[in-house]
C-alpha cells in the first residue's frame, strides 16, 4: 500500500499574493492539481494535503476530488512539523508514504514510479529523491557512499566550503516506510537557526536511507515567485509540444504557440503561429487552426479551419469554416459545413447543417436549421433588457443584408426576409417578408440655408 502526503500549508510570502502560492496557475492547472495529477499515476490508497494557509481556499479549490483528506498544519513549523500532523490519521496504515510537495509541479509520474520501485525493492527505510545540479547553491547536499547509501544531509548554510562542492541535492521528495518514519517522527528537534522541524532530521535515526538521482533535474524545480512560475511554464510548454510534435501534430512556429496539457489534439492537425489552445480542448484530424485564435473548452471536429478567431464553450462539427475575426462562445454548436465568416459573433446558438453566417452578423440564443444563409448585418435582438429570448430559424430560410429579428420569433422554413427588415412576429414557411418602411423620393428638395 502506498499512501501519498503533500506538503501545502505555506503561504508563499514571495508570490505577493493572497492567493495561496500551491493555488497559482501553471498551464490551466494549479501547482497543487499538477502534484495531485503525477502522484494519482501511482494509484495510492490514501491521498492527504497538510494545509494551513487560507485552508478553506485550498479545500474549496480541491472540492471535486472526494478521495483527498485534509490534514491541518496550524502552525508552519517546518517540514518535519508538516509530516507530523498525519500522524492521527495513518495509525492504522501498513505501507510506504510518499512525501511530495505542493510548489513542485513539474514531476513526472515515471520519476515517481521510479523512486518507489527502488524503495520496495531495496526495503529501505526510507528513499530519497535527488538531483545532479551545474549550480547547486542554496539546496541542501545529499552525501552518498558507493552504494547511494545517504550518510549525511547537510543544508547549504551550513555546509563546508569543500561540502559545497558536492553537486548532489535533496529534491525534497521523499519515500518512507511508515512504520519507520511513525517511530522516529517524534524523536525531531528544533535546535537550528530557524527553529523548525526539519524531515531530512529522520534520517539521522533511520537505515537503509538511499538517494535515487532524477534524469532531468528540472522536474525538482519548485515555485517560490512569480519569475520561478513563469520558468516553469515554459518547461511545460515545452515538453508539450514537444509530445504533439512526436504524435504527429504540425507547430508551425512553437516559440509563439501555447498549449495547456489539458488539451487533446489527433494527427495531421496543423497549428499555426500565434494559436492558444486551453483547457478541455479537443481538436479532431486533418484540422488548421490559426493564426491568431484562442480556443478553450470547445470540440473542434475533423478537417476544421479557424483563423483569427476565438472559440469558447463551444462545439464546431467536422468540415466547418471559421473566420477570420469571428467570436464563438457561451455554447455554441456549429454543425458539419457552416461557414463563420468576417466579424461575426454568435452566443448560446445551435447552428445546422452547412448554415452560412458569412460576415458582420449576431446571432445569440438562436437555433437555425439546415443550409440557412445568413445576410450580412444580420442580429438577432435577444435582449428586452430584463430576460433574454430565442430566435427560431428554419431549413434554407434567407436573411437579407440589415435584417433584425426581434425575439423571442420563429421564423419558419424557406422563408426571404427582405434586406433592411426589423421582423417581431413569427413568419410562416414559404414566405417573403418585408417590413421596412417606404422609400420617399422628393424631387428638387434641398437643406434650407440658414440666414446670415
Amino acid at each position: 500500500m502506498v499512501a501519498v502526503a503533500i506538503l501545502a500549508a505555506g503561504k508563499g510570502t514571495r508570490m505577493k499574493s493572497r492567493l495561496p502560492k500551491v493555488l497559482h496557475p501553471l498551464g490551466g492547472r494549479s501547482l497543487l492539481e499538477h502534484v495531485l495529477g503525477c502522484a494519482s499515476a501511482l494509484a495510492p490508497t490514501r491521498q492527504l494535503v497538510i494545509v494551513g494557509y487560507a485552508s478553506d481556499v485550498v479545500k474549496e479549490a480541491l472540492a471535486s476530488n472526494p478521495d483527498l483528506e485534509f490534514v491541518e498544519q496550524t502552525e508552519q513549523l517546518g517540514t518535519g512539523h508538516a509530516v507530523q500532523q498525519v500522524m492521527p490519521y495513518l495509525q492504522e496504515f501498513d505501507g510506504d508514504l510518499l512525501v511530495l510537495n505542493g510548489d513542485v509541479p513539474l514531476l513526472r509520474p515515471e520519476t515517481l514510479q521510479a523512486l518507489l520501485k527502488t524503495h520496495q525493492s531495496h526495503r529501505n527505510a526510507a528513499t530519497i529523491l535527488t538531483a545532479q545540479l551545474a549550480e547547486p547553491k542554496g539546496y541542501g547536499r545529499v552525501f552518498c557512499d558507493a552504494s547511494n547509501l545517504v550518510t549525511q544531509i547537510i543544508e547549504d548554510r551550513d555546509c563546508s566550503p569543500a561540502q559545497r562542492q558536492n553537486r548532489r541535492v535533496n529534491a525534497g521528495i521523499y519515500c518512507f516506510r511508515w512504520s519507520e518514519l511513525a517511530r522516529v517522527l517524534p524523536k525531531l528537534q528544533s535546535d537550528n537557526d530557524q527553529q523548525e522541524f526539519y524531515l531530512t532530521d529522520v534520517v539521522k535515526f533511520m537505515e537503509p536511507v538511499m538517494a535515487v538521482d532524477v534524469e532531468d533535474y528540472q522536474e525538482i524545480l519548485g515555485i517560490n515567485d512569480r519569475k520561478q512560475l513563469s520558468t516553469a511554464y515554459a518547461i511545460l510548454q515545452t515538453r508539450i509540444k514537444d509530445q504533439w510534435m512526436a504524435a504527429g501534430v504540425t507547430l508551425i512556429d512553437p516559440d509563439t504557440t501555447t498549449i495547456e496539457d489539458t488539451v487533446q489534439i489527433e494527427p495531421d492537425v496543423i497549428i499555426e503561429p500565434e494559436t492558444h489552445l486551453r483547457g478541455q480542448t479537443t481538436i479532431a484530424t486533418g484540422s488548421r487552426i490559426g493564426p491568431g485564435s484562442l480556443i478553450e473548452n470547445s470540440q473542434i471536429g475533423a478537417n476544421v479551419t479557424l483563423m483569427y478567431s476565438v472559440v469558447t464553450d463551444s462545439v464546431v462539427q467536422d468540415n466547418a469554416r471559421i473566420g477570420p475575426f469571428a467570436h464563438l462562445r457561451g455554447h455554441v454548436e456549429v454543425g458539419q459545413g457552416c461557414r463563420i465568416g468576417n466579424f461575426v459573433e454568435l452566443k448560446n446558438s445551435t447552428l445546422g447543417v452547412r448554415t452560412n453566417v458569412a460576415h458582420l452578423s449576431y446571432l445569440g440564443d438562436t437555433t437555425t436549421g439546415t443550409q440557412v444563409n445568413v445576410g450580412a448585418g444580420t442580429i438577432t435582438a435577444n435582449y428586452d433588457g430584463v430576460q433574454k429570448h430565442r430566435t427560431v430559424i428554419g431549413d434554407r430560410t434567407k436573411t437579407g443584408s440589415n435584417s433584425v429579428l426581434v425575439a423571442p420569433i420563429t421564423v419558419g422554413s424557406e422563408v426571404t426576409i427582405a434586406a433592411g427588415s426589423t421582423i417581431t412576429e413569427d413568419v410562416p414557411d414559404e414566405s417573403l417578408v418585408i417590413a421596412r418602411s417606404r422609400q420617399v423620393v422628393k424631387p428638387g428638395w434641398k437643406l434650407r440655408q440658414n440666414p446670415l
